[in-house]
């Protein structure tokens, strides 16, 4: 199997940066919208991911891509690919 089919088979996910605080890492924040099973009313079901960020590009407010790969740490096993939207200044 070459690189390029081993890359892909890797799960990606777009999110939003919470936390920035510590130092290679971000939180980033993934909603997802699904339908109730019982009332069909579609309900927004989220959850946090740690990701690494060598470079610490990604602030907080902004829209991350992130992809999964093999443990960094005890809670880290996504690393951000792009930042797909920086986030606005008010």
């Amino acid at each position: 199997m070459n690189d390029q089919a081993k890359q892909s088979l890797k799960r990606t996910l777009v999110g939003k940066v919470v936390s920035d605080k510590m130092d290679k890492t971000v939180t980033v924040l993934v909603e997802r919208r699904v339908k109730h099973p019982l009332y069909g009313k579609i309900v927004v079901r989220s959850n946090k991911y740690h990701a690494h960020d060598e470079s610490n590009q990604a602030k907080e407010g902004d829209t991350v891509e992130i992809q999964e790969g093999r443990p960094i740490s005890k809670t880290k096993a996504w690393s951000v690919t792009r930042v797909v939207q920086v986030a606005q200044i008010v």
